[in-house]
């Protein structure tokens, strides 16, 4: 429905906005990225429980192996 399609929307809006600031943050960027990180990826376990199960894996997915990555390049950055 159109409401569903504006809600979800919005929620990506916010969520890709706030990736961006992680991005272009001088002070707490990493953690401003693992947190919507998080955010996605709890996203994608609700999507994936109560609407369609591929969603953990289309919407999840994607979250949670960028937040491996932004894990491991802050861990090579402290060596």
């Amino acid at each position: 429905s159109a409401p569903l399609a504006m809600n979800q929307g919005l929620y990506n809006g916010f969520l890709a906005a706030g990736l961006v600031w992680g991005l272009l943050s001088k002070d707490n960027a990493v953690a401003i990225k693992v947190f919507f990180l998080a955010c996605g990826i709890i996203a994608g376990i609700f999507g994936g429980l109560t609407a369609k199960a591929s969603i953990i894996v289309v919407q999840g997915g994607p979250a949670l192996l960028a937040l491996v990555l932004v894990l491991l390049s802050r861990r090579q950055q402290s060596s």
